[in-house]
This record gives structure tokens, sequence and C-alpha cells, in this order.
């Protein structure tokens, strides 16, 4: 079976914008301004397990990647989320969202409200990237083609819905927000460049929609959690 033409390659990929999350229940309600700070605690202390295995998994799609100026490009992912110093990066970031929703550190950290779902999901993500193709890894990634309208929908709705949360909690979103500008178009072009063969193609296609259930779950999980009602 012979490789589609790049358009038409493109045009899978941005096929599977439905099944990004930004539909999901959980988020529809956080945007309408009905979540409890209870429920904005427990997405925040369950997305922290996300935040912080995202490094690890680029960690991981670089020890893969036989391309140094692949590499050389990949790893800035790793400096965002870590940052060069401590109290630096995406990952800071999101533990002072945590903050700023009323979590301690401590309990961010230690991880004691990460539900068995999140972390299923997210372990199966890590996972995903060490042992797929560096290219079918990187492919994964492309939700962030999705991700910018999304974060400044959110941040809209955080500051207007949640006016207790500080605003230092929202600089997770704003640095972000300016990280996935370009919509993933230097993501896409590694992926279009070295996905050669129509099988190639459509490992892609399924590694993009696997991140997108896992994203999915991360949520799903949360959303039970909430809908129980559990102090």
């Amino acid at each position: 079976m012979s490789a589609v033409a790049p358009a038409e390659f493109v045009a899978e990929l941005r096929a599977l914008a439905p099944r990004y999350w930004d539909s999901h229940p959980f988020h529809l309600r956080m945007h309408a301004g009905q979540l409890s700070k209870h429920e904005l605690q427990a997405w925040a202390a369950n997305r922290w397990y996300y935040q912080r295995c995202i490094a690890q998994k680029d960690a991981a799609i670089l020890s893969n990647c036989p391309s140094p100026e692949i590499r050389r490009q990949w790893r800035e992912r790793i400096v965002w989320h870590d940052g060069t110093r401590p109290g630096e990066g995406g990952a800071e970031n999101w533990i002072r969202l945590a903050e700023a929703v009323g979590l301690t550190r401590e309990e961010v950290l230690d991880e004691r409200h990460v539900l068995p779902g999140t972390r299923f999901a997210v372990d199966a993500y890590v996972n995903f990237a060490r042992t797929q193709p560096w290219v079918v890894g990187i492919a994964s990634g492309l939700t962030e083609m999705f991700s910018g309208a999304l974060m400044r929908k959110r941040l809209t709705a955080l500051r207007e819905q949640y006016p207790w949360i500080a605003e230092e909690g929202f600089a997770y979103f704003t640095d972000r927000i300016q990280a996935v500008a370009g919509e993933g178009q230097a993501t896409l072009d590694i992926v279009v460049e070295h996905s050669v063969t129509r099988e190639q193609q459509l490992a892609a296609v399924s590694a993009l929609s696997f991140k997108c259930d896992v994203l999915r779950a991360v949520l799903d999980a949360v959303d039970y959690y909430s809908g129980k009602g559990r102090p």
C-alpha cells in the first residue's frame, strides 16, 4: 500500500480533532463555571501527574531518535517543562496553579490525590514513547495542533468563572499558549517528512488517536471521582 500525499496525510491527522479532550464533559463544566473548588483541586492534582511525566516521555523519544538535528529540536521540550534550574519550567508553573486552587505543594508532589485511572493512562503513554519508533512517539504529540485554542478558552474561563484563583496561578497557561502558538507545525513537519510509507503514516494517525484517548482517560477518572462526591 503506497503512502498518500502529504496533504491527505495531514488531513487524516487533523480529522482526529473531535477526539481531543476539549469537548469532554468535565472541561465543558469547567468552562461554564460549574466546578466546585474540590473538583478543581482533583483536576489540578491529577493533571500534575501528566505534567510530571511529560519530560520523561520526551526523553524516551530522544533515546530512540538517531538524528542529532531532531534531538536538538526535541530536547527543548524537556527544558520547557523542567526548566534550567529549580523553580522554573512548566511543571513548576503547574504546581503554582495547584497551590492557587488550594492544594499544598507537599500533597501535589507526593501524589496522594492521583487516581488509579490517571496513573494507568499516563504510565501507558510514557511506555508507548519508550517502545514505539521515535517518529511515532513524536506523532503522539500532535495534539499541539488542537491545544492552543483550548488553552486560550480555558484561561479566559478560569479568570472569569473562578475569580478566587490568584493570577500567578495562570503562569502555566500564559507560557504554554506562547509555546504552542505555531499549532504544532514544527512537529507536524517532522512527522510528515519521516513517515514515508503508508504503514508509517497509519502508525502516526494511530499514535495521535492514542494520545487523545490518554488525555480523555485522565478526565474520565477525575469526572467519575468528582461525581461520586467523595471528600
